[in-house]
């Protein structure tokens, strides 16, 4: 019996964290909203974790990146998918991969910043505009 509560808190705190986790990167989340775990995933399907976010030294990059399901996606998008971006700083295009570009359509503001490939680092979407355009990303 201790043994099942222990297994049943666990699950409980878990929970709690991925829950907390997406909401901490989603602030627009408000409580009542659809259940984040059910619209948020990752780029590689694998669990919302404290090292999902975790900057990979060798390139700068997160070890995986949050994207909207593809359920969620599937509803249509309020703007074009654009998968390239300027960083107005250095000069150099990125391109993301297509669940990426496809939650900025879906969710323009999803992210509050992104990662230059010169750079090698991520800063907030305001310094970036999609190629071809001087529309910023996330707007």
């Amino acid at each position: 019996m201790t043994l099942t509560f222990i297994v049943i808190a666990i699950a409980i705190l878990l929970a709690c964290a991925v829950g907390y986790y997406v909401l901490m990167s989603r602030p627009d989340l408000q409580e009542g909203d659809e259940a984040p775990e059910k619209i948020v995933t990752t780029i590689s399907g694998g669990p919302i974790t404290e090292e999902t976010r975790a900057i990979n030294p060798a390139n700068g990059q997160q070890n995986d990146y949050l994207v909207l399901t593809e359920d969620e996606r599937a509803k249509g998008y309020v703007r074009p998918v654009r998968k390239t971006y300027v960083h107005l700083k250095c000069g150099s295009t990125t391109t993301m991969a297509r669940p990426l570009a496809e939650t900025y359509a879906r969710d323009p503001k999803f992210y509050s910043g992104t990662f230059c490939c010169k750079c090698r680092a991520h800063f907030p979407v305001e310094e970036f505009v999609w190629d071809g355009t001087n529309e910023k990303v996330g707007s």
